[in-house]
């Protein structure tokens, strides 16, 4: 699902929240989900995948984020965002590797393991809960481009305690790397649960993936030290996002340093970026969002 930017830059500029439905998601604009060269990601199991619902109980679209507390979840703003203002009133999260891979699109049957997209089934032979939901979520709010404030939060309704938590990056990480030579040569690593392929044909596993990329640019008018842009055509190596990677960590060095923001590029082509989160007014509101 491509969601409405809150810019003026929202012809050029795509986000990549991801619908799951009868109709092909190929005929959705937005960028993708890990592309290229990935594989699959056991590494970072407090990945996980975030299905929101609307009022009527219905779902309405699915990202990626990050788990950073027993009850915390990062994601993208515009992934909590409801579109009119406010914020979706509920969500479930799935932490398996494989998280949706049985749901059937054609005949909307719910994966059999998961429950996704609809509801929790309990795997005991995942030690980490297999679903968690959630009634309570926050988005840190439009402020314009290029500082886009897109930054979920989403509160469990219970603790997940079985897990390692994803660690945010100490403030201006990102800017000591722009501050020095060779920052071309600097790798990330982004994992997520999005699309893979759009391009001739669209591939949607619903898996947990991960890629490498290497930055591009912290300094451009895209960027402007609120974003980091990154290679994502598989040349050389690399990986890239898709639909449905919104809010997914930016890793260097095993931290999170940015949450999958947008891209230039409907086909999942060209240059990724994320929301920056190494800053510390973000982090400021990401530790306090009420």
């Amino acid at each position: 699902m491509t969601r409405r930017l809150p810019y003026s830059l929202a012809a050029a500029l795509t986000l990549a929240a991801c619908t799951d439905g009868p109709t092909n998601p190929a005929d959705t604009p937005g960028p993708e989900f890990i592309t290229g060269n990935f594989e699959e990601d056991f590494a970072h199991p407090w990945v996980g995948l975030i299905a929101f619902y609307d009022q009527a109980g219905d779902f309405s679209h699915r990202c990626s984020g990050s788990l950073i507390s027993p009850t915390k979840f990062l994601t993208a703003g515009h992934c909590t965002d409801d579109g009119e203002g406010g914020v979706m009133p509920s969500a479930r999260i799935w932490f398996r590797q494989d998280a949706g891979t049985r749901f059937n699109v054609i005949t909307e049957e719910m994966d059999p393991l998961t429950g996704y997209p609809d509801t929790c089934i309990d795997d005991p032979a995942v030690v980490l809960d297999a679903c968690v939901t959630a009634h309570t979520m926050f988005n840190y709010g439009n402020s314009g481009f290029p500082d886009t404030h897109d930054a979920g939060v989403v509160i469990l309704d219970e603790a997940v305690t079985d897990v390692n938590y994803g660690v945010l990056a100490a403030p201006e990480t990102l800017d000591d790397l722009a501050n020095r030579r060779g920052q071309q040569d600097v790798t990330f690593v982004s994992s997520g649960y999005g699309i893979s392929q759009v391009v001739p044909t669209t591939l949607s596993f619903r898996e947990r993936l991960m890629a490498t990329s290497k930055i591009v640019n912290l300094k451009s008018a895209l960027t402007a030290g609120f974003n980091v842009q990154t290679s994502a055509n598989p040349g050389g190596g690399r990986g890239g996002n898709c639909f449905g990677d919104s809010g997914g960590p930016l890793l260097y060095q095993g931290e999170i340093v940015g949450v999958t923001s947008f891209g230039l590029n409907r086909n999942c082509k060209g240059v990724d970026f994320a929301y920056r989160i190494d800053r510390q007014e973000v982090q400021d509101w990401i530790n306090d969002p009420s």
